[in-house]
């Protein structure tokens, strides 16, 4: 028994699962393809912006995506690298998209944010940056894109302090930019790595190290003066490297380099995986569940829909949080009080599947959903009882809009279209205070998902649909609305009562004001901007 145990442990201990997290165009799915070129998971990397001949980004999957060329739904990626597994969650940049990349956060143990170095901080990597810092996870800081000109590095990392209110520390500095970027200094080893780009970065590059003394040949005396005076700088002005504080979340460690090229990729990565844990406790009903507990324990964060196009079928992905997965297990769904077996366990390369037979905590797996399973829900292994893992916040959708089907005679696939989409988490419906489903409102986070609802419905379920945009801005949830008569609230004149499917109310408002007016008027009245799901 205790060979097994140990095996399991050991299996632990080696995994890593982190997400990716940028402002669009920043360059994090190419940086995910070269992991994964890294890896050895695939030979050929993809760019976004594909020619016809050239490959797409693996992680891109979807029709919508490939057309627009961004990421529309978080990837779930997982290869070997160094003694290590690692599962990577790629997350959708687009901010219209930003909820599923809110939820992935929650699978993950530590985030890798990337910077285009021309840019800055963005705003989407602000929103993004803030849930992480909720969660107390470690976050990683890429600066990408130095093959083009770039801004200053110390600029840089004033920025990341100053906006984002998080010390940074950098590992590696870079030795000039665009058609001048020689290499990386490694602070640490003191040693420059200059690189040899190869085929566009489509395969992995040559890199040559060299000590700092007698560098000047190779970077040039002007690159080669400049880092010097940057080392000197470095040494008198930056945070000190922390691991407790980095595991904390307290201090950023920064790298630089070129994911378009494969500068300064692999360094990142070998140094990444010794500042990483081992996959972190989750916490429960019943208190700290750690990885290492003998018991399988997981929870859903993501509901996939129509991944195959020959068996509509649906994925629930879930992030194993204890314990070891065997397929055909039987598991207790705690929300739905019923044990079941999760059979056909897939993991993930992207639209690329593979079955597996055992997973281990950290691990992200994909199960077949026969409709039964909602985000947050938890699975267990029987002997755990009726733990349940925190639930997963629903964030408030700031664009509402009416939707009507154009043909009456296809109710059916309408309402079955659009309560799929909605279980994963996409879009968020409603309906009138009073009404049943024959007024269905739907909420999103960015007005893009609309386009995808409309495409999704029109290609997968044969639906035509009419959108008619409402003027509401502002959504709360009622806090311990059982015991609130909602008839009876005392409103505004902007104020919309909607209900969710869950028959839980809600309020709608246009102006950002009322809210509060709302509660001055109805005392002892609670209202959250985050709804949870359990």
């Amino acid at each position: 028994m205790s060979k097994i145990k140990d095996d399991v442990k050991k299996q632990i201990e080696k995994r890593r699962t982190f997400a990716i997290i940028s402002h669009p165009d920043a360059g994090k799915t190419t940086l995910t393809e070269k992991f994964l070129l890294y890896g050895g998971a695939i030979n050929q990397a993809g760019s976004v912006k594909g020619k016809a001949t050239s490959k797409h980004a693996v992680s891109d999957w979807m029709e919508i995506e490939k057309e627009r060329g961004i990421s529309v739904t978080s990837s779930v990626l997982q290869f070997n690298y160094g003694g290590y597994c690692i599962n990577i969650l790629d997350t959708p940049g687009h901010q219209d998209f930003s909820e599923d990349t809110y939820r992935t956060l929650m699978a993950a143990d530590s985030a890798v944010m990337v910077i285009d170095a021309s840019k800055g901080v963005e705003a989407q990597t602000i929103k993004l940056f803030k849930v992480c810092v909720m969660r107390h996870i470690p976050i990683f800081t890429f600066i990408n894109k130095l093959d083009r000109e770039a801004n200053d590095p110390f600029d840089l990392m004033d920025e990341i302090e100053r906006v984002l209110g998080i010390k940074t520390c950098p590992i590696n500095w870079p030795i000039g930019c665009g058609k001048n970027f020689k290499g990386v200094y490694d602070r640490n080893t003191n040693k420059i790595t200059t690189f040899v780009a190869a085929d566009a970065g489509m395969h992995e590059i040559e890199s040559h190290e060299l000590d700092v003394e007698g560098a000047e040949d190779q970077v040039g005396i002007i690159g080669y003066q400049k880092l010097l005076e940057d080392i000197e700088l470095l040494d008198g002005a930056c945070e000190e490297f922390d691991q407790d504080k980095v595991s904390n979340g307290e201090i950023s460690p920064v790298f630089f380099g070129s994911a378009l090229t494969n500068f300064g990729v692999e360094t990142f990565l070998e140094h990444f995986l010794k500042m990483t844990t081992s996959p972190l406790p989750r916490h429960s009903s019943i208190g700290e569940i750690s990885p290492f507990d003998d018991n399988f324990s997981a929870f859903v964060f993501k509901i996939q829909a129509n991944m195959n196009k020959a068996h509509r079928d649906r994925i629930a992905f879930m992030r194993i949080c204890s314990g070891k997965f065997e397929a055909g297990m039987e598991v207790n769904h705690v929300q739905g009080g019923r044990k079941i077996r999760l059979t056909q366990p897939q993991q993930m390369m992207a639209s690329e599947r593979t079955i597996v037979e055992e997973a281990y905590a950290g691990d992200i797996i994909g199960v077949f959903d026969p409709g039964i399973f909602s985000i947050g829900d938890t699975i267990c292994s029987p002997k755990m009882g009726n733990i349940a893992f925190d639930g997963i916040p629903t964030f408030a959708p700031e664009h509402f809009a009416r939707v009507r089907q154009m043909d009456t005679m296809k109710r059916k696939q309408f309402i079955k279209g659009i309560s799929q989409i909605a279980l994963e988490g996409a879009i968020q419906i409603f309906q009138e205070f009073n009404t049943g489903m024959e007024e269905i409102i739907v909420g999103v986070v960015g007005v893009l998902q609309f386009d995808v609802l409309k495409f999704r419905l029109e290609n997968e379920y044969n639906v035509e649909i009419r959108l008619d945009p409402l003027p509401y801005e502002y959504i709360r949830w009622i806090e311990d609305w059982e015991n609130v008569d909602v008839a009876r609230i005392n409103g505004t004149s902007d104020m919309k009562k909607i209900k969710d499917l869950k028959d839980r109310p809600l309020l709608l408002f246009a102006n950002s004001w009322s809210p509060q007016m709302v509660l001055e008027r109805n005392p002892g009245l609670k209202l959250s901007e985050f709804g949870t799901e359990h």
